[in-house]
């Protein structure tokens, strides 16, 4: 009996170490690109996948790993990344890292004392040449070694008297050429024979530059200029002057718990927090009870073995459903635009009357509460009838026998056997219209805006178009406080949904 190949004996281990090696790798690149969080997410999903494919202990996991590995990545990781930034300075203004801040400043330059030169760029063959010429003396004359302008690069070329080389240069390249490739220019420094080193400063010219600040042991920074500092402030995320001033780009720093402070107790973001929250809740609650309601209306209906049509009607009430909501949304626009819309007109033939939608807060809202019912009944009516569908026919025609009526077979019969299964999809109806953003951004942008405030807020935001408005309006950009709000809406929704559950559990015992 043969024994077996090396590959039947270690081709799996080999396997195994390969994997494992890729997964090291690619978790330490995106470490090193500064990307902490994901990394430390890729390294549990490498481990965890290794761990549950090799354990024989694991066997049925195998099917559930990479259902479990999406939601680590999809859902668990973007949750625990927003409620981060919510305990940090993250905005418009502090993007970077301490480091790439300093840097920036480290990499500011200003025009040293020295000859100034003109300049062309001559193209050798794939490659290019730079040529200077001296502005007070133009029989100095320097060409560069070849260089490629692949990407913007920092890269040192030597630049050679010209008389030397001999070299007879191509027809200069256009000036709207050395535009678009001035990024990878401005990268460039060429030395001169004598040691001078001159970079780009303008469209048309070369001269000497310096660093405007050098680095100090502290951290600051000072200005070969004029010798003033430059001192990071770590609470505030900004390099300031001697004299307090801020200077951008500013750089991201933990601040704790103090946008959810703010959130509560900042009466420039308490007041309209609240009352976006009560309106949040309230058009999340009747959105639901108006469109099972009108769901459930119209199951019934259709299920009335006499009415004639019914496959129609179905098609018909489905229709809306079918169309993408977007589209019906902003069809609903125009129908209610104040002056053009169909429905102010006909309610202004009929009564005289052009209600101004878009203006008054209660109008607003009935009108959002309005178009969301008719975008949600006909999903509510498709499974209102199949639940009704599943009833046992005997119970009705016992009610029959028994000498009730449609309202007595509805509240005794149809209505008590449906609400059981019909909960999850109310709760989870109550959620979706909790963070329904299209809604509010298509039709009303959250507007009319609350006059008595500071904040871009308006009457008809729902919390989640109220921490979109924050993070990317005109309130600064701050990406920080709109990720302490977020967080704070998840644990609302969490809250509400479970107090949900709870009283149906509670209601479900006692019946």
């Amino acid at each position: 009996m043969s024994s077996p190949s090396f590959l039947a004996r270690f081709g799996g281990k080999i396997l195994l170490a390969v994997i494992t090696l890729a997964a090291l790798y690619l978790v330490t690149v995106i470490y090193a690109v500064g990307e902490t969080l994901l990394a430390m997410t890729f390294l549990v999903v490498a481990m965890l996948a290794i761990w549950v494919y090799t354990s024989r202990k694991t066997t049925a996991s195998r099917y559930l790993l990479p259902a479990v590995v999406a939601a680590i990545i999809f859902v668990v990781f973007p949750m625990i990344y927003t409620v981060s930034i919510g305990f940090t300075n993250y905005s418009s203004k502090n993007l970077l890292s301490f480091e790439r801040a300093r840097q920036f400043f480290l990499d500011e330059t200003f025009r040293a004392p020295g000859p100034a030169y003109r300049f062309s760029m001559h193209p050798d063959g794939p490659e290019f040449r730079i040529r200077l010429v001296d502005q007070e003396d133009e029989a100095k004359a320097f060409i560069s070694d070849t260089l490629a302008l692949r990407k913007p690069a920092p890269l040192v070329i030597p630049a050679r008297p010209e008389a030397e080389l001999k070299i007879a240069l191509a027809d200069a390249l256009p000036l709207k050429d050395i535009v678009a490739q001035q990024n990878d220019i401005k990268a460039l420094t060429l030395k001169l024979p004598d040691g001078a080193q001159v970079r780009m400063t303008s469209l048309r010219e070369f001269a000497p530059v310096q660093p405007l600040y050098k680095s100090n042991p502290d951290g600051s920074l000072t200005s070969v200029s004029d010798g003033s500092k430059l001192i990071p402030n770590r609470s505030t995320g900004f390099f300031q002057t001697e004299a307090g001033e801020a200077r951008q780009p500013g750089f991201t720093v933990g601040v704790g718990f103090a946008h959810f402070v703010r959130i509560f107790t900042d009466t420039k973001f308490q007041e309209p927090f609240f009352r976006i929250f009560v309106w949040t809740v309230a058009f999340a609650a009747l959105t639901v009870v108006f469109g099972a309601g009108l769901g459930l209306l119209l199951a019934v209906l259709l299920n009335w073995e006499s009415l004639q049509g019914r496959g129609v009607y179905r098609l018909l009430l489905f229709l809306p459903y079918a169309v993408p909501s977007f589209i019906s949304i902003l069809i609903f626009k125009g129908l209610f635009n104040q002056n053009l819309g169909e429905i102010n007109l006909i309610l202004g033939g009929l009564f005289g009357v052009k209600p101004q939608w878009f203006a008054d807060p209660v109008l607003a809202k009935v009108m959002i509460l309005l178009v969301n019912t008719w975008l949600g009944f006909p999903y509510m009516m498709v499974v209102c009838m199949g639940l009704i569908k599943a009833i046992s026919a005997d119970l009705y025609e016992a009610s029959a026998v028994a000498g009730a009526g449609p309202l007595t077979n509805f509240f005794q019969i149809t209505a008590p056997l449906i609400i059981k299964p019909l909960t999850p999809l109310l709760i989870s109806a109550f959620a979706f219209n909790f963070n329904n953003f299209v809604l509010i951004a298509l039709l009303t942008g959250g507007r009319p805006d609350f006059l008595d405030i500071t904040v871009p807020a308006g009457t008809t935001d729902i919390l989640v178009s109220y921490t979109m408005r924050i993070a990317f309006g005109d309130s600064g950009q701050q990406f920080g406080l709109a990720s302490a709000i977020s967080t704070v809406i998840f644990f609302l929704v969490a809250a509400v949904t479970l107090v949900q559950m709870r009283f149906t559990r509670m209601a479900e015992e006692n019946r």
